[in-house]
């Protein structure tokens, strides 16, 4: 499956069923209609809404529940069978388990799976499977069908009574229950050139080559792009029977690289220089003046050659464009992408917000769920500890920001997906600008490895403090503001001070982070005062802690009643403007800032 299971269920009486699934199938979570399943990993309530949401996601779906509800809540979306996701009835008691959609991408498997662990039959209706045992439009990992427009044809003809050959190496379908003969009507090729299929041949190309790939920095992604086709065209080579593009690490964050692999639809992979060195035998053009330049004397060759086992043979030299070289080596068998060379590592900065569920971005909560280690606070990580699955954990304390930051970068230089977590927004007052920071100049630390300093960076924004601060109290940002830390560990008070006046002076509404620690009890006191040099003492302020938490408190106070022993660590203050406005009379009260729209409409 592409990605993590959702179970649905919809009432109390499938809760064993649905936990068994959940055990046998890694990653699985559990969907509950929050009316009647409150328990779930993931609750919901409007159930149509939530199946078509998962459906478009590209989530597998296991219904433990009546088949119909599934159909009735997906057949609007039904589009095309080839991108549609699994979708499995499994009946509560489970007795029945019955494959929907995507019977060829895993839910016919996966319905087996979870039927052998049922002790019940799996109802495949799917005619091929049933038949020959093997589905001819979805080929197993390192074969891409060339022609699936033509794979019902052939399936009918086969249905028909119609014989099939074997031409190339492609086990499964050997292993197929296939009528074979050896003047069979019907062709099914396996190879990595360019072949044309039709009605009765189904054309299979073979992911058995490596392209490796050099340029020089900043190469235009489109020559890179147009040097790779034609040295494809001219030797006669499918682009789908192309496994991967290799490199030279130092060429990890090259955009023209990684655009050739997106332009492709492969991963790319990359080795030291070193590792490349051992390919130098096997080079047809090795160069001196690479060998100066980078540390190995060929990377296109190198890189291609270190892709493919000893058995493996470069069947395409090395190709030149201007700033751009290209070079293809063929394996003896499919291509294991995941055991050769190193992958970009990915960086995702992402920001949380407050900490609650409900106040997760979609986008969050997809890439936490994606990285394979997680890198934060501890108390950052036990507020997202739901979505975690197999998650590695490296946990800081506070005051370790830097470190924090450091560990996470070398993380993803290992080609690894990491998830730095910082509580609100990812950008303000939290790890993203670090992260750049120690890019920039490496900080305080030592160096970054170049592995590190080359990852791909997603920075994912998230409520902040003050957003949500404010949405609770009312709509006090709703006119010009200013954020400002009290913290002085990295900031001198001076400096903090000067800030202080200027938001005063310009009467801005003030978010103040960081208003007090164990060490820092004063600042936030002479911040108040100098606000009050400014504006009126019944100017609101709101006192916002543990946001989004079990514990969250919300106090409304004035500028004149503030008392600073009401504010933790855990808190932000935000101090109105002279305009900000107390709505007394309804409960609980709100506090807003005005845009001035009353005065636009007196405006002759």
């Amino acid at each position: 499956m592409r990605a993590a299971p959702a179970i649905i269920l919809l009432g109390p009486s499938g809760q064993e069923t649905a936990l068994r699934i959940k055990s046998l199938l890694n990653g699985a979570e559990i969907h509950g209609l929050e009316t009647r399943v409150p328990e779930a990993d993931i609750v919901f309530n409007k159930t149509s809404d939530h199946l078509a949401s998962l459906y478009r996601e590209g989530r597998p779906i296991i219904g433990v529940c009546a088949s119909g509800i599934l159909l009735r809540a997906l057949g609007p979306h039904l589009t095309d069978k080839r991108e549609e996701p699994p979708v499995i009835a499994m009946a509560e008691d489970g007795s029945v388990v019955v494959p929907l959609l995507g019977g060829h991408h895993g839910a016919n498997e996966v319905a087996r799976e979870i039927a052998g662990m049922f002790g019940v039959a799996a109802a495949i209706t799917t005619a091929g499977d049933i038949r020959f045992g093997v589905a001819l439009d979805a080929p197993p990992a390192g074969f891409a069908l060339a022609n699936p427009e033509h794979s019902k044809d052939v399936m009918a003809a086969l249905l028909a009574g119609a014989h099939v050959r074997v031409t190339g190496d492609a086990p499964w379908l050997e292993e197929a229950k296939l009528p074979f003969s050896p003047d069979g009507e019907v062709e099914l090729l396996a190879t990595y050139n360019r072949e044309k299929g039709s009605s009765t041949r189904l054309v299979y190309h073979t992911e058995c080559l490596a392209l490796g790939v050099g340029c020089e920095r900043d190469c235009e992604a489109d020559e890179l792009i147009e040097l790779v086709e034609n040295t494809l065209n001219a030797h006669n080579l499918a682009p789908e029977a192309i496994a991967l593009v290799a490199s030279l690490g130092l060429k990890a964050d090259e955009t023209a690289i990684n655009a050739l692999a997106n332009h492709l639809g492969v991963p790319a992979r990359f080795f030291t220089a070193e590792e490349l060195n051992q390919q130098t035998p096997r080079l047809r053009n090795p160069s001196d003046v690479v060998l100066q330049e980078v540390g190995c004397p060929g990377v296109s060759e190198g890189a291609a050659l270190a892709c493919v086992s000893t058995d493996g043979k470069l069947i395409v030299e090395k190709n030149k464009s201007s700033r751009a070289t290209c070079a293809i080596a063929q394996g003896t068998s499919p291509i294991d992408v995941f055991s050769v060379g190193r992958a970009r590592g990915h960086l995702f900065v992402v920001g949380i917000g407050p900490g609650g569920e409900a106040w997760r971005s979609a986008e969050a909560v997809s890439l936490l769920r994606a990285a394979t280690d997680w890198v934060g606070y501890g108390l950052y990580l036990d507020l997202v500890s739901d979505l975690s699955e197999e998650t590695r954990e490296h946990r800081f304390e506070l005051g370790e920001e830097e470190v924090r930051a450091r560990h996470a970068l070398e993380l993803a230089g290992e080609g690894r997906d990491v998830a730095l977590v910082c509580s609100g927004d990812a950008g303000i007052y939290a790890m993203a600008s670090l992260v750049f920071e120690l890019l920039d100049t490496g900080s305080s630390g030592a160096a970054l490895s170049d592995a590190a300093s080359r990852v791909d960076i997603t920075v994912v924004p998230g409520i902040s403090a003050l957003q949500a601060a404010a949405a609770k109290a009312g709509a006090p940002l709703g006119h010009d503001f200013c954020a400002i830390s009290l913290s002085d560990l990295l900031t001198p008070w001076e400096a903090i001070e000067k800030r202080i006046h200027a938001a005063a002076e310009g009467d801005f509404v003030v978010a103040f982070y960081n208003p007090k620690s164990r060490r820092r009890t004063d600042q936030l006191g002479q911040a108040i005062s100098i606000l009050s040099t400014n504006r009126p003492d019944d100017t609101p302020v709101i006192i916002a802690a543990s946001l989004g938490r079990p514990e969250e408190h919300i106090t409304t106070t004035s500028l004149g009643t503030f008392d600073p022993e009401q504010v933790d660590m855990l808190s932000i203050v935000i101090v109105g403007s002279s305009a900000t406005r107390c709505i007394a009379k309804i409960r609980p009260a709100r506090i807003y800032t005005p845009r001035g729209y009353e005065a636009k409409e007196h405006t002759p």
